[in-house]
């Protein structure tokens, strides 16, 4: 007898629910579908629910979304999947378009200012923290910490490109596998483990069973079948390749929405370790290369991209929004529209591969899983990634505590801010959005008291 399904209808309501709920970044995301899917719904078990996760985080990307896909996908087929992923980002594109332009017609109110100051030194804490908890997990010896040492000094000191980084560390990584296989063995439980089972405790110990159990078969469209995997490829290469082209056609190969599509895709490729390990070449290229906005507009982006629903990559809309908007590429007369556009083609371009990921290479990654020639690389890259997450913060830092250059010396309440907001997140142990609420309040006090 077929297993019992999940009313199509009710899983997209719930998807659409989780996009704009989905607080808290990737580990309470993926605790929220826990709650949701295993603890209160049943729709699968818990040993299904980790490993369509540990299949997730092997992959480059946003591992929340990536996982609402692969459900969606495990569920419903294609379509599942496709509804999954898209209403995770949805709302969170809506939000930050309207973000954007509120905060470039409206930026220079007290209140908004007032939010914003508080706001970014509880960035910096915020991106320190995820430096600390990615390093508990990743640097489990002395050799993936000097990768992580040595990560950190190739970028904050040589300028060494991202992409270069995470090329030296896969070769590490898969000479290692090799010469010394017990340094990159994966060490103790997958990432965000913690949130959804206790160690040593039955997966589903007094639970009703679930829909998508532990025994339950895999369905047809969830077996490896090559020519399915070359069919989906080649949909999505094409679909890529149909936007590049309309972009070249319309731009040329020089065009800001051509440049804007070619790097973010690169970037969707290079997202190892979540979305803090790729913001430092987002900041590379939309700085310091292609100038679509200021280090100021860089940390303003984060900071909104922290305390809105969806994933933290989200922040290439609003980065986008601000290029679009500030260029006028529609002409002077349709700033918004233009803003608009580049923020919906960026977030096409950043979050194609991920469904490419999920769509077609879930069942063949998956038959990979565990063999360490495959997961070395991945731990020498998550470590690499810590170094470059540390000097991401030391970026923001500069910029939040020395707004007007050394020279004019540390702005002393915004450092007394940052030092709350680190007190809050490391022995505290506050959730990211109550600090930066707290935060974002403390500032607009500070400002519109003349502070």
């Amino acid at each position: 007898m077929a297993a019992p399904q999940v009313p199509f209808a009710q899983a997209w309501r719930f998807w659409l629910k989780l996009g704009f709920i989905s607080f808290g970044g990737p580990a309470g995301q993926i605790a929220l579908m826990h709650a949701e899917l295993v603890e209160r719904r049943r729709w699968i078990s818990e040993r299904r629910f980790l490993h369509a996760l540990n299949y997730c985080m092997l992959l480059p990307g946003p591992e929340a979304q990536q996982l609402a896909t692969y459900l969606g996908w495990l569920m419903h087929r294609t379509w599942g999947g496709v509804l999954a992923g898209v209403l995770f980002v949805l709302p969170s594109l809506f939000i930050l378009v309207g973000l954007a332009w509120v905060y470039l017609r409206f930026g220079d109110v007290p209140l908004v200012a007032g939010l914003l100051y508080g706001i970014k030194p509880a960035v910096v804490a915020v991106v320190l923290h995820a430096a600390w908890r990615i390093g508990t997990r990743a640097l489990h010896n002395r050799w993936l910490l000097g990768i992580a040492v040595a990560a950190f000094v190739a970028i904050f000191v040589f300028s060494t490109p991202f992409p270069a980084i995470v090329l030296a560390a896969a070769a590490i990584g898969a000479l290692g596998a090799r010469v010394a296989p017990d340094v990159f063995a994966p060490g103790g439980a997958p990432a965000h483990a913690s949130t959804v089972a206790g160690p040593g405790q039955p997966q589903d110990a007094g639970r009703p069973p679930a829909l998508i159990d532990d025994d339950t078969p895999a369905p047809p469209h969830a077996r490896y079948q090559r020519a399915r995997l070359l069919r989906v490829l080649g949909l999505g290469l094409g679909l890529w390749a149909a936007a590049m082209a309309v972009l070249v056609a319309m731009q040329g190969l020089q065009g800001s929405l051509t440049q804007m599509g070619w790097f973010f895709t690169k970037a969707a490729l290079l997202t190892f370790g979540g979305a803090y390990a790729v913001l430092p070449y987002v900041v590379q290229g939309a700085v310091d290369t292609y100038g679509w906005v200021t280090p100021t507009q860089m940390m303003d982006a984060l900071a909104l991209g922290e305390s809105t629903p969806g994933p933290l990559i989200m922040v290439v809309a609003f980065v986008a929004f601000i290029g679009g908007y500030g260029q006028q590429l529609l002409g002077p007369q349709a700033p918004f529209l233009a803003g608009a556009l580049a923020a919906v083609l960026v977030t096409f371009f950043t979050f194609l591969p991920s469904f490419i990921f999920i769509l077609a290479g879930g069942p063949l990654v998956e038959a990979t899983r565990g063999r360490l020639g495959f997961t070395a690389p991945l731990s020498a890259i998550s470590a690499a990634v810590v170094g470059v997450i540390v000097n991401l913060a030391l970026f923001f830092a500069g910029h939040v505590l020395w707004p007007q250059g050394a020279a004019a010396g540390i702005d002393v309440l915004a450092a007394a801010l940052g030092l709350l907001a680190a007190l809050a997140l490391f022995r505290l142990r506050w959730g990211v959005i109550p600090v930066l609420a707290a935060s974002a309040a403390l500032g607009a006090v500070l400002k519109l008291a003349g502070g």
